[in-house]
């Protein structure tokens, strides 16, 4: 399973903002799990995959995400999706994803209403935002 240590700059005072999630030590294990931490200083279990082998979805939050071939991640955007048909919100996350040069989709299923994957989505982007205006200041 890839694992890096989390560069200073991702370091917020809760720790890294986005973090491997080990939750299997089965080398053959083919899911990967990925956190990201919200400016709540929240951990939010997400499932990964490719933007081409993601499955169909239910109602979930997603992050599109740009994985370098050095293994540094980045987020591109935030959201939920919002179909009652899993295939459409296939559709959705496929469609923004090519259009952002997104090639993982992060998957948080934990947040079972409406308003609680708004809450989480905003957590997520907020600590986002914070991150990206940090580096901008420091360099």
């Amino acid at each position: 399973m890839w694992m890096r240590k989390a560069d200073a700059a991702e370091t917020a005072q809760w720790g890294p903002a986005d973090e491997p999630a080990l939750v299997c030590a089965e080398a053959a294990f083919a899911q990967a799990f990925h956190y990201w931490r919200g400016i709540s200083g929240r951990r939010y279990l997400h499932s990964v995959y490719s933007l081409i082998g993601c499955p169909a979805l239910p109602q979930a939050n997603y992050i599109l995400v740009r994985r370098y071939d050095d293994g540094r991640r980045e987020a591109l955007a935030f959201g939920q999706t919002k179909d009652d048909t899993a295939t459409l919100n296939l559709a959705h996350l496929r469609h923004e994803g090519a259009k952002r040069g997104a090639n993982e989709v992060h998957i948080h299923l934990l947040a079972a209403t409406a308003e609680a994957r708004l809450e989480v989505e905003t957590d997520l982007a907020a600590a986002h935002v914070e991150r990206v205006t940090a580096t901008a200041t420091a360099a």
